[in-house]
C-alpha cells in the first residue's frame, strides 16, 4: 500500500503547489491536534500498525452515497463498548491516495471520493484507556447507492392484521418500488422471525398475527438498480390490538331549575388495562339530528360531564394507543319526552303546507334571545332541524330542499331550542351551548282512526259489567284521539236499542250500569279524532248475573255460613238437645220391667185398680208418650176394679199408706217393687183387663197435675 507520505511527496512535484501545501498543513495540524490520542506516524501504514480489530471495538463500517442528500458520500460505523469518551480517525484509500479524517467524535462522516473507482476505508477508535481498535470497508462506488431507511413509519392494527404505512425521502420515492417487513412476537425466539413484502412503496400489511400480542418490526426497502443498498430501519415496537370496547358503569341526569331548559349528564366507564394497553380515551358527542359540529376530545380520565339541552345526542367513547383504537362505546342520550323548558314553555305550531310551518313562542323571550333552533321528527324518523334568527315571537319556516315534506296522518314532535350567541345562530359547540324552550306535537293532516281497541269484560253483576280496552296505537289513530264511544245493546234482540257512552281518551276502563238481570249484551268500542269516528272493535258479548246469590259477595257469605255450620253445628245441636230434650230412661229396658211377670207384681196392680181417683197421689204422674204396652203387661191379665167397692178401696188405701213418699225425680217400677209385698193373689175371672184401659202408658213422671184427668183416664 502506498503511504500518505509518498502521496504527498508526489503532489509536491506537481504544478499545484498551493493545494499541496494546504493539504500538508491540514494533515500536520490534524495529527498535531490528535497526538494525545494517536501516536505520531509518518505514513497511513504506520497508523494502521498501531490498532487492531477487536470484537468489542469499533465495527460495522459502511461507505455509500445517498440521493436523499444530493448524491453526497458518507461513511458510518458503530462504536465499541468502551464507555469512556472516544475519538475516531477515518482513512479513505482510492487510486493510491490516502485521505484522513481525524479527531472525530461522530460516527458519520461525509467524504469526497471518485464515484467510478474502488474505495477502501479504515476507521480507528481510541479512548482514554489507550486501547485502539479498527474496522475496514471496501467496495465500488457504482454499487454503493443507498436508499432508506424510511423517514416516517406508522402502524395500525385491526382484525388480526398490522397495516404499515411508510414515507421515504422525496428523492427516493421514485427509486423505491417495494419494501420488506420483518416481524416477530416480542419474547419469542429469533428463529420465529417472518418477512412480508409490501404491495407498493408506501403501504404493506402483515396478516395472521395474534391481536393480543405485541410485535417487533424492521423495515428495509427492496434492492434495485437505483438502490444498490437498502438500509435497515430501527426496530419498531407495536403494542397489542385493542379489541374490547369500554363499559358504561354510570349515567346520571340532573335538572337544575336555575339552568333553564338544560340538564347535567354525567358518565363514567371502565376498561380492563391488563388486556387493553391504551394511552388515552377519545370522546365524541353530537346531536342525533346530525347538526354540526361534533365535539371530539381526548382524555385520560374515565368520566366526563356535559351540560346539554333536552335534545337527543349520540355519544361515542373509544380507547386508543399508537397503533389501534378499541371498538367504541356507543350510547344515545335520549330526548326528554316531558320537557319543562324555560317556565314550562310550549311552542305553538300552525301548519300552512307540507313544506312550511309557523312557530310562535312567548313574547318575553325577545328580550334575551334572537337565535333559535327547531327540531321536528315523526316516530321512527331521524330528526330534521333548522336554525334561524328572529327578533319577534314567531317565525315562518319554509323547508330547505334537503328536508323531507310533512306526511299526512303522521304525528310530529317539535322541540324549540334557544341559543345565547347572537353573532351566529349555528351551533358553535355541543357542550353548554343551548337550552330548551319546550315541545309540542302537530299533524299536517288528521284522519279518523283505522284501528280499534281490544275489548274485554269482567266483574258482571245483575245490573252492571266492567269493560276494559287497550289504547289505539299512534300510527292507527291518525290524529289526536279525542275520546272513545262505547256502543252496547241486548244481544240479538229483535227490538234492541243501541245505547252509547262517550269517555275521555285517557280512560281505558268503564262500568256499564242499569243493565237487566240475567240478560245477554253485546259491546263495541270506537275511537274518534277531529276527523271523525273510527272503525269499531270486534263485537264481544257478556251476560249479567241472575240474582245476587250469584254475586261474589253472596257466594262468599254462603261459604262462610256453611263453614260455620260444619265447624260449630255439632256442638250447638248437642247443647240444644240437653237443654230441650233431657235424657229420660226407658222403663221398657229396665231390669224391673223384665221381672214384672212375678205374681207379687200382678197382685199389686190389681189392688191399684180398685183405688179411687180422688185418693191417688197423682201430683207426680204425667202421660208423655203413647205406646203399646209390652207383652208382659198383656200376659199378666190384670182384672178391672169395681168403682164402688169400699172393701177393696180400703185395701188400696192401706197399700197406699205403705208406699214410700214420692217427693221428686223419676218414678220407676223398681220403687213399686220395694214397697209392694212379694206375694200377689191370682187373677180373678170376670174382672176387666186393666191393660186394655191403660195400654197407651209407657212413662210415668212425677209432677203436679189435676187428679180428675187421671181419673177419667182410668175410667
Amino acid at each position: 500500500m502506498t503511504s500518505c507520505r509518498h502521496q504527498i511527496s508526489h503532489e509536491r512535484s506537481g504544478p499545484d503547489t498551493t493545494r499541496t501545501r494546504g493539504l500538508l498543513l491540514a494533515l500536520v495540524a490534524a495529527f498535531h491536534h490528535a497526538e494525545a490520542v494517536f501516536p505520531a506516524a509518518e505514513s497511513c501504514r504506520d497508523v494502521l500498525q498501531h490498532c487492531r480489530n477487536e470484537p468489542d471495538g469499533v465495527h460495522d463500517l459502511d461507505c455509500f452515497w445517498e440521493r436523499a442528500h444530493r448524491g453526497r458520500h458518507f461513511c458510518t460505523w458503530k462504536p465499541g463498548r468502551d464507555p469512556s469518551e472516544k475519538y475516531y480517525t477515518l482513512l479513505i484509500h482510492q487510486i493510491n491516495k490516502c485521505t484522513p479524517y481525524t479527531n472525530r467524535t461522530s460516527t458519520r462522516v461525509q467524504i469526497s471520493v471518485l464515484t467510478d473507482k474502488v474505495l477502501k476505508a479504515d476507521v480507528f477508535e481510541s479512548g482514554v484507556s489507550g486501547v485502539c481498535t479498527k474496522d475496514s470497508f471496501q467496495g465500488s462506488m457504482k454499487n454503493l447507492r443507498r436508499c432508506g431507511p424510511p423517514d416516517n413509519v406508522s402502524f395500525r392494527r385491526s382484525e388480526g392484521r398490522i397495516n404499515v404505512n411508510v414515507t421515504w425521502h422525496p428523492k427516493e420515492m421514485k427509486l423505491i418500488n417495494h419494501f420488506n417487513v420483518t416481524y416477530w412476537a416480542q419474547g419469542s425466539p429469533g428463529w420465529s422471525k417472518a418477512s412480508q413484502q409490501s404491495e407498493n412503496a408506501t403501504a404493506g400489511t402483515v396478516g395472521s398475527v395474534d391481536s393480543s400480542l405485541a410485535y417487533s418490526l424492521e423495515i428495509r426497502c427492496v434492492n434495485n438498480r437505483e438502490c444498490n443498498q437498502c438500509k435497515l430501519s430501527p426496530v419498531y415496537s407495536v403494542p397489542p390490538e385493542l379489541t374490547t370496547a369500554p363499559d358504561l358503569v354510570h349515567l346520571k341526569e340532573a335538572d337544575d331549575a336555575a339552568m333553564g331548559g338544560r340538564r347535567t349528564v354525567s358518565l363514567a366507564w371502565k376498561l380492563d388495562p391488563g388486556k387493553n394497553a391504551h394511552d388515552s380515551y377519545n370522546v365524541t358527542i353530537g346531536k342525533a339530528s346530525g347538526e354540526a359540529p361534533r365535539d371530539s376530545f381526548n382524555t385520560t380520565e374515565r368520566q366526563v360531564t356535559f351540560i346539554l339541552s333536552y335534545s337527543s345526542y349520540h355519544l361515542e367513547i373509544s380507547a386508543f394507543n399508537n397503533v389501534s383504537t378499541s371498538p367504541p362505546l356507543r350510547h344515545t342520550i335520549r330526548r326528554r319526552e316531558e320537557q319543562l323548558g324555560v317556565g314550562a314553555g310550549k311552542p305553538n305550531v300552525t301548519v300552512h303546507s307540507n313544506r312550511s310551518i309557523n312557530i310562535s313562542w312567548r313574547d318575553d323571550l325577545m328580550e334575551k334571545y334572537v337565535c333559535y333552533s327547531a327540531e321536528w321528527m315523526a316516530r321512527g324518523q331521524k330528526a330534521a332541524y333548522m336554525s334561524y334568527h328572529s327578533k319577534g315571537s314567531s317565525r315562518m319556516l319554509n323547508f330547505l330542499d334537503d328536508l323531507e315534506s310533512l306526511e299526512p296522518y303522521r304525528r310530529y314532535t317539535l322541540t324549540l331550542h334557544m341559543r345565547p350567541n347572537k353573532d351566529t345562530c349555528n351551533l358553535k359547540r355541543v357542550n353548554n351551548s343551548e337550552s330548551t324552550y319546550g315541545t309540542t306535537q302537530f299533524y299536517f293532516l288528521e284522519g279518523s282512526p283505522v284501528g280499534a281497541p281490544n275489548v274485554s269484560s269482567y266483574n258482571t253483576t245483575p245490573d252492571s259489567a266492567v269493560l276494559q280496552w287497550s289504547s289505539i296505537p299512534e300510527e292507527e289513530a291518525r290524529g289526536f284521539l279525542l275520546g272513545y264511544v262505547i256502543f252496547y245493546s241486548m244481544y240479538r234482540s229483535e227490538a234492541r236499542m243501541v245505547k252509547n257512552v262517550t269517555v275521555n281518551p285517557d280512560v281505558n276502563r268503564h262500568t256499564l250500569k242499569g243493565l237487566e238481570s240475567g240478560a245477554p249484551y253485546e259491546v263495541q268500542i270506537s275511537g274518534f279524532t277531529q276527523a271523525g269516528l273510527g272503525v269499531r272493535s270486534k263485537l264481544i258479548a257478556f251476560k249479567t248475573d241472575n240474582n245476587e246469590y250469584f254475586q261474589p259477595s253472596g257466594i262468599i257469605k254462603l261459604t262462610v255460613i256453611m263453614a260455620a255450620v260444619l265447624i260449630f253445628g255439632t256442638t250447638i245441636i248437642k247443647r240444644a238437645k240437653r237443654t230441650l230434650w233431657p235424657s229420660i230412661p226407658n222403663p221398657e229396658k229396665s231390669n224391673t220391667l223384665q221381672k214384672i211377670e212375678m205374681t207379687n207384681e200382678l197382685e199389686l196392680l190389681q189392688s191399684i185398680s180398685t183405688l179411687r181417683v180422688e185418693d191417688w197421689e197423682t201430683d207426680s204422674l204425667q202421660i208423655i208418650k203413647r205406646e203399646q204396652v209390652t207383652t208382659a203387661f198383656i200376659s199378666a191379665g190384670i182384672p178391672s176394679l169395681p168403682e164402688d167397692s169400699d172393701d177393696e178401696l180400703g185395701d188400696v188405701q192401706e197399700t197406699q199408706a205403705a208406699l214410700p213418699a214420692l217427693v221428686g225425680g223419676y218414678t220407676t217400677m223398681e220403687m213399686f217393687r220395694q214397697a209392694v209385698p212379694a206375694s200377689t193373689p191370682a187373677n180373678r175371672e170376670g174382672e176387666p183387663d186393666v191393660t186394655t184401659m191403660r195400654s197407651q202408658l209407657d212413662y210415668v213422671r212425677q209432677f203436679s197435675t189435676d187428679s180428675t184427668c187421671d181419673n177419667r183416664a182410668l175410667q
